[in-house]
């Protein structure tokens, strides 16, 4: 049994009934609540997969409107003593989700503002979103392979959050038709 996971409702309107194979679990936005619903869980039952789907804003200005398989996600709004973003006082800088794909910068607000792409960029992400640091995290504790799908819902920049809504419903269906492919239902 796989466990398909999402932090919002809206990611998930695309996918409506359930999925064979797959129990569901939505954890909320952030990363605490992500860590949080996805640690009880995965202490509950064991999965031989977590398939996570999500929005994200691209970073990265050559990334397409599409679905984005992550490879490694950090942590952008943390600093360790030394002050260095990106670098945790005891969590690891990077957490390696798969060999291919996208990396990710993981933080608890919603960035829409080109200042602060800037320096996300040059952390070496090229998506942001705010939970698949935890997600991935979460998943590397309990030893269960993650699988991290991402669509871009935006691009990050002023006016994003105010643009969210109507595409996150645009990246479910996109998410739907990535499961589908990928998995088979």
């Amino acid at each position: 049994m796989r466990l398909l996971v999402a932090a919002h409702a809206s990611e998930l309107v695309a996918f409506d009934g359930d999925l064979p194979g797959f129990d569901r679990l939505l954890t909320g936005v952030g990363k605490i609540p992500a860590a949080y619903a996805l640690t009880r869980a995965l202490d509950a039952t064991t999965y031989e997969e977590i398939v996570v789907v999500g929005t994200a804003g691209a970073i990265d200005p050559d990334l397409e409107a599409g679905v984005y398989d992550i490879d490694a996600t950090l942590q952008h709004d943390v600093k360790d003593l030394d002050g260095v973003i990106g670098q945790h006082i005891s969590l690891p800088a990077r957490v390696q989700v798969r060999a291919e794909g996208v990396t990710i910068a993981t933080g608890d607000h919603f960035i829409d503002d080109a200042d602060a792409v800037m320096a996300i960029r040059a952390l070496g992400a090229r998506l942001v979103d705010m939970e698949s640091y935890a997600y991935a995290w979460v998943a590397g504790q309990f030893g269960v392979p993650i699988r991290i799908l991402k669509a871009v819902s935006d691009r990050a920049q002023d006016g994003a959050s105010d643009e969210w809504d109507d595409a996150a419903l645009v990246c479910s269906g996109w998410l739907r038709g990535a499961i589908r492919e990928l998995y088979g239902v």
